[in-house]
């Protein structure tokens, strides 16, 4: 690989992050040169990332991989890649729902899946967890439409909207709903709901942290007290989950919950893991969302949950809300979720390491 020739790629807003699409025929296969190619193409390890493509922050320094698939049923396969901002690491532990709106956009763009005329389903094999999406992109003549009416908070402006569903993503990366049996568990005297509908979250309440659960970003991250408390509980909280030594992982998410401030179903303030999120993850929004519905759990007195199925829920973050549709099965259990989003390109050509 020459740095003189680039690499083809494709920079994409999808949901409230953004980051590289690439084929993954055209990147580095030795997984190790394709963490060195990735570290130096965002400008990693820098806090300002000036040296790179990335945007000196969590969710401006990410990849998506993505390939036709194999699978039987499957469209392709997409493997999520964070980019540390200010360590030298690549990692492939969590899954990252934001990125995954672009996914399916990137796909028709790049030929690995033929367009409808109309509206284009792309099934899609999340490689971090090893589970099933479909995105549902709009193509109108058979191209991939960017621009329509669909909002979402945390994104100025309007775009085309993008349906996604998933299903069956129950213990995706810990192997159960809840990791360790309980739907409450304690740790360094803190009530915490350790569950994974599709990202390994530790719920718990914020004024067990002695915040309101209100506060801005800024605020919390300059909480020097708050922030070593939750990493304490969340090294803790790591082999209880299934995950090992989470010292240098991505996950858990740690989200700290209290009631809705503006007619929602419960407010959050998620950090991932070091840094507070502006909003909250798409995935991470569907386990708090289930922990919701989850009687006895950190997150259920505080919650205001509306009857009917299926469960419209409104997850409150700093900057607005997320809406997540959660369909119970006939035993009280989460079956489908889906959740609206959208995506742009913003350039197609070429990255130089």
């Amino acid at each position: 690989m020459s740095n003189s020739n680039g690499i083809p790629c494709m920079w994409m807003r999808g949901g409230t992050s953004k980051g590289g699409f690439f084929v993954a025929d055209d990147l580095p296969q030795d997984i190790d040169a394709r963490g060195r190619f990735l570290l130096s193409i965002m400008g990693s390890p820098d806090a300002r990332q000036i040296d790179g493509m990335g945007g000196a922050d969590p969710l401006t320094s990410k990849v998506a991989v993505v390939k036709k698939s194999d699978r039987d049923g499957v469209d392709v396969d997409y493997l999520f890649l964070q980019v540390t901002v200010d360590q030298p690491m690549v990692t492939d532990t969590q899954n990252c729902g934001n990125m995954l709106a672009g996914v399916g956009p990137f796909a028709i763009e790049r030929g690995l899946v033929k367009a409808k005329n109309g509206k284009t389903p792309v099934t899609i094999f999340m490689q971090n967890t090893g589970k099933i999406a479909i995105a549902t992109v709009e193509t109108p003549k058979g191209e991939v439409s960017y621009s329509g009416e669909a909002k979402i908070d945390g994104v100025p402006g309007t775009a085309s909207p993008i349906s996604i569903e998933f299903s069956d993503i129950a213990g995706s990366s810990c192997g159960a709903l809840l990791p360790s049996g309980n739907v409450v568990d304690e740790i360094e005297g803190v009530a915490v709901t350790l569950i994974d509908n599709g990202m390994p979250c530790v719920v718990l309440k914020a004024s067990d942290m002695n915040i309101s659960g209100t506060e801005s970003r800024e605020e919390l991250e300059a909480n020097e007290e708050l922030k070593s408390r939750l990493e304490v509980i969340r090294l803790k909280a790591g082999p209880m989950m299934n995950l090992g030594d989470v010292a240098e992982k991505t996950v858990p998410k740690m989200t700290m919950v209290s009631a809705p401030q503006n007619s929602g179903t419960i407010s959050t303030r998620t950090f991932i893991p070091h840094r507070c999120h502006a909003s909250i993850g798409v995935l991470g929004a569907v386990s708090v969302a289930t922990a919701c519905l989850l009687e006895g759990s950190t997150a259920h007195r505080l919650a205001s949950i509306k009857e009917g199925n299926p469960k419209q829920l409104q997850i409150e973050h700093p900057i607005g809300q997320t809406t997540i549709l959660l369909e119970i099965d006939n035993a009280g259990m989460v079956a489908k979720a889906s959740i609206l989003r959208t995506a742009r390109k913003l350039f197609d050509g070429k990255v130089y390491r």
